[in-house]
């Protein structure tokens, strides 16, 4: 019995309580809405006045406003503050209409100064605790793709096929290796994968957030490599001096993907609170669901020519091709092949990951002075998550084994009775289903120390050590070498991969276990014990990363009237990654059936300064309420690249109380991550159509005579050749240590509108362009194959390899330096709170996205293909839907309030990777509608005690079809319609 099967039997009583009781949750934290006391302040301040007054200038990024936003587990009041998600310009705006001329100064994402509202140039996102709460999400990343500015490369638990329950933000379309997510404005440990780092949002306790800031232009010149896209940053919550303990448990209206959640907290201040500690704890469980218990991805659709296939044709009863195509009739002989053989793989397969997570942070400080303030935190998160595939297919061996390629049945083999050679594909159904249970251990350690030095010079020194270590297990995978002796097949060359292979009906003699059998018949259970494999890897990362910063926002004050201050922050940071992934031997020698993964091991050290300078030239003058120019810069020396260096500049002005205008200009930079330098060569099934194919040829209209003109000079004929890969091809990708860096500008513009004749408007708007040169990425498995044969890139052909018999072996797409992607949009924002009576009020909040340009160039020199409104169709694709919104609705009334939420999606024309795809040219179908997502939720106070109830997807709407070889649908943009309509009852108390 596996550790997961054990602590599914150990675990769910409490759960199942929760499924049949009414299913409580964390409404608590989600609900607050009130001012709380300094006491429960989410800053390292202290509570007094005094004391907190002179902590405001410690300089830390973690610094929160004066005016203190409302603690996670704080009740419901009558009369609650706004918080809202939207552009952090609104909240600047509405904070200004409190008071003529207020300049609440505050430390964002984005500057180590800190600024009046209404006067940086940079576009944040500002994102509160309920925000995320009232959604009944348990993790952060399930919440930020609601986002409009947040893509489709990224992770989800939507992801069964090597995703290991991780969920991974990309921000822009723009990769999750392209945005730096942070915790309290410090460095968060990565994953460890062979294929990929990136920062697990599933590690991240939800009841911990006090707020998330997004900064959407770039962030390289301020805080490193990584922030190409921007910059997410976690605030959590400090100095607590209360207690609470939530209950959340959700179910689909089909009974499945249970969820359950409990979580608690307890805070002490001490020594006049001068000291806290903190500590939080939480546990989620979700219970996924199986690809055969929804009827739109019940039967996998493989193709999408005029006539497709379903379903892949290596089935359990064996495919073997010759002049013409085979099954086996399980009992030793042949039987012609019909499309009824074909295997279903979506039957045993998950929808969803079944995921447990258990989170601790605690949290301390203590100020021994106004100059020297001690601060510590540690978060610990144990993951196991637990997805089902379909039994493994025995095909042959991949480089750099030297096991047989193909596996060919001679044809003197017992049972063959064709007259020829064949070549067999098997689903090794006996082995059973393959089943991966993944188990993570991340650990994030931060020490420091902030205070004032002297006349308002404020530092901040901080040491933050991060690993994650992760074991992985497959079940199913086989031993190849041993499935080959039982059938009697020996190598004419043992050690060529390329060698024939005979029959040998003795192979077994010598060899304990081994039970002789016939590769034309089903495997006895001994023979299938034998034979099978359970595969064990394991990786590990690390961080080391060492801060220091000094700052002071009043310099000196410019010597004219109306003039403002000068504010500079400048420090050093000192980082070292280091990643290593140990296949299991047999993995590694490619002995198994599985996908061939070599060990990674590699890292890199940075030593960096930086300096940010912010000047406010005119302040409450005619026509200049404010206007400020901020200039930060980034100094980097690499121990692989060398030196670099990027920059920043922005500039805000607001000529009255009612509008601003603000704009920046700046560059980013990003090494290769360890994983992308040094990670071995893996072999994944990747979605692809083999363009000879007779059901894919008749899809290349006016191409179509180039292709099969090129099938034909490699002896395939395109009108009868029938190809083994179903939708998805043997694609080896991997590191490459050739690798260069890449290079970015970025540009923003916009304006914030904040009438003060109607009380609680804001509106905002930006306008955003991204430019990245030398991408790092892998080509996809289509590009490559369709560059070959299409003729557009003959080059491409040496990255395909055939076997004798005119089948792909493998595809080669391994990391390069490709070349550019551009990508423009606008974002609109707005929140409207408005008051009926004196016992009911309604906020609105909007975020609005509109892509204005998506353009990618898959090799330097080569042409720029237009991705916008379109959807990569093929499984492991990008979406750019040129229109995306995020509203909500909220009407209070006394204890009692309720929310609707909605997304909307525009719809997508389907590309094959180059070209816009379309039913004349012989595809079945192009494209998917608009998709909207809507929820309802219920909220009610009493005292200390929070309800909440809530119906996710509330339509029940279904994820639109796409020909992906999987789900049919795509599910890093449409995972959220996954699971179907969801009840939520959620409960919580404070204390």
């Amino acid at each position: 019995m596996s550790q997961t099967d054990r602590l599914k039997q150990r675990m769910p009583l409490s759960f199942k309580l929760l499924y049949a009781l009414p299913v409580f949750a964390a409404g608590v934290p989600a609900i607050a809405d009130a001012a709380t006391p300094a006491s429960t302040s989410a800053s390292h301040a202290h509570a007094t006045p005094a004391k907190a007054a002179a902590k405001k200038h410690t300089g830390r990024v973690v610094t929160r406003p004066a005016t203190v936003a409302p603690a996670v587990g704080a009740p419901v009041a009558a009369t609650p503050v706004a918080n809202t998600v939207a552009n952090r310009t609104i909240r600047q705006a509405r904070a200004a209409q409190t008071a003529e001329g207020g300049t609440e100064a505050v430390t964002v994402t984005g500057s180590f100064l800190r600024q009046g509202r209404n006067t940086s140039p940079n576009p944040v996102q500002i994102i509160s605790a309920k925000d995320i709460q009232q959604t009944g999400v348990t993790n952060v990343g399930d919440f930020l793709q609601r986002m409009p500015s947040i893509g489709s490369s990224g992770t989800g638990n939507a992801d069964t096929n090597g995703g290991a329950g991780m969920s991974c933000t990309d921000l822009r379309n723009l990769g999750s290796s392209r945005v730096l997510v942070l915790v309290d404005g410090k460095r968060l440990t990565q994953t460890g994968a062979s294929g990929g780092s990136c920062v697990d949002m599933n590690t991240i306790p939800v009841m911990a957030i006090q707020s998330i800031e997004i900064l959407k232009d770039g962030g390289s010149e301020l805080y490193g490599a990584d922030a190409v896209s921007g910059v997410i940053n976690i605030k959590m919550r400090h100095n607590i001096n209360t207690g609470g303990i939530n209950l959340r448990g959700n179910i689909t209206q089909r009974g499945d993907n249970r969820t359950g959640l409990i979580s608690a907290y307890k805070g002490w201040n001490f020594d006049h609170d001068r000291g806290n500690i903190t500590l939080m704890g939480q546990y989620d469980t979700q219970g996924g669901v199986m690809m055969k218990d929804r009827a739109w991805s019940r039967v996998a659709q493989a193709t999408n020519g005029l006539n497709p296939s379903y379903g892949s044709i290596i089935s359990t009863s064996g495919t073997y091709f010759g002049s013409n195509t085979y099954n086996s009739n399980n009992n030793g002989g042949l039987v012609p092949y019909t499309a009824a053989n074909r295997y279903n793989y979506n039957k045993d397969t998950s929808l969803l990951n079944n995921t447990q997570n258990a989170s601790l942070m605690g949290d301390a400080h203590y100020d021994f002075s106004k100059h020297f303030t001690l601060y510590s935190n540690v978060m610990y998160s144990h993951k196991t998550s637990w997805t089902q595939m379909a039994p493994m297919p025995a095909t042959g061996s991949v480089a750099p084994s030297t096991l047989p390629s193909a596996i060919m049945i001679p044809t003197d083999y017992p049972g063959n009775t064709s007259g020829e050679e064949l070549q067999m594909y098997r689903r090794m159904g006996e082995f059973g289903n393959r089943k991966s249970e993944t188990a993570v251990d991340s650990l994030t350690a931060k020490v420091g120390a902030s205070g004032e030095i002297v006349a308002g010079w404020m530092y901040d020194a901080s040491f933050t050590y991060g690993s994650t270590m992760s074991s992985f297990q497959t079940s199913g995978v086989g031993d190849y070498n041993k499935l080959l002796r039982e059938w009697g097949l020996s190598p004419v060359t043992p050690g060529d991969s390329g060698s024939e292979l005979y029959y040998n009906p003795t192979s077994c003699v010598g060899y304990t276990g081994c039970v002789q059998s016939s590769a034309l018949r089903s495997l006895s259970g001994a023979a299938a014990e034998y034979a099978n494999y359970t595969e064990h890897d394991n990786s590990q990362y690390t961080m080391r990363d060492f801060n220091a910063r000094i700052h002071n926002d009043h310099v000196v004050h410019m010597p004219y009237k109306g003039g403002g201050d000068l504010g500079i922050a400048l420090g050093m940071e000192h980082r070292g990654e280091q990643l290593s992934y140990r296949p299991d031997p047999l993995i590694a020698q490619g002995g198994s059936l599985t996908n061939t993964v070599l060990p990674t091991s590699g890292g890199f050290d940075v030593s960096e300064a930086y300096l940010e300078g912010n000047l406010t030239l005119l302040h409450n003058v005619p026509f200049a309420k404010n206007l400020s120019i901020d200039g930060q810069g980034r100094f980097s020396s690499y121990n692989t690249f060398g030196n670099t260096y990027n920059w920043k500049a922005g500039i805000n002005w607001a000529p009255t109380r009612d509008v601003a205008f603000r704009g920046t200009l700046g560059t980013s930079f990003r090494q290769p991550s360890v994983s992308e330098l040094y990670g071995g060569t893996v072999m994944s099934y990747l979605g692809a159509s083999d363009p000879c194919d007779m059901s894919q040829i008749s899809t290349y209209g006016a191409r179509q005579a180039t292709v099969v003109a090129n099938c034909m000079k490699q002896g395939i004929n395109p009108n009868t050749f029938q190809a083994s890969s179903s939708g998805q091809v043997a694609t080896l990708t991997g590191g490459s240590s050739k690798l260069r860096p890449e290079i970015g500008r970025t540009y923003t513009f916009g304006a914030t509108f904040t009438p003060h004749w109607v009380r609680g408007l804001s509106t905002s708007a930006s306008f955003w362009h991204y430019r990245v040169s030398d991408t790092i990425s892998a080509l996809s498995t289509q590009y490559v194959l369709d560059g070959c044969y299409t003729g557009s890139s003959p080059t491409m052909c040496q990255n395909v390899t055939r076997l004798a018999n005119g089948q792909i072996n493998t595809v080669s797409a391994l990391n390069a330096n490709l070349g550019s992607l551009t990508t423009s949009g606008v974002d609109w924002d707005l929140s409207y709170r408005f008051r009926v009576t004196d016992e009911d009020w309604f906020q609105v909040e909007n975020n609005f996205q509109h892509l204005v340009s998506y353009k990618q160039q898959m090799v330097p020199g080569g042409p720029h293909y237009n991705y916008l409104g379109s959807i990569t169709y093929q499984s492991g694709g990008t979406s750019n839907p040129t229109v995306r919104d995020y509203a909500t609705l909220t009407w209070h009334h006394n204890n009692f309030s309720m929310t609707y939420m909605m997304q909307y999606m525009s719809g997508m024309h389907w590309n094959d990777g180059t070209n816009r795809i379309y039913k004349s040219d012989g595809y079945g179908r192009d494209k998917t509608p608009a998709m909207i997502l809507q929820d309802l939720t219920f909220n009610y106070n009493l005292k200390r005690w929070n309800f909440q109830f809530e119906v996710q997807n509330l339509m029940d709407k279904t994820p639109p079809f796409l020909v992906n070889t999987s789900s049919n649908s795509n599910d890093s943009t449409y995972g959220g319609w996954y699971a179907g309509r969801t009840f939520l009852l959620q409960a919580g108390m404070t204390f």
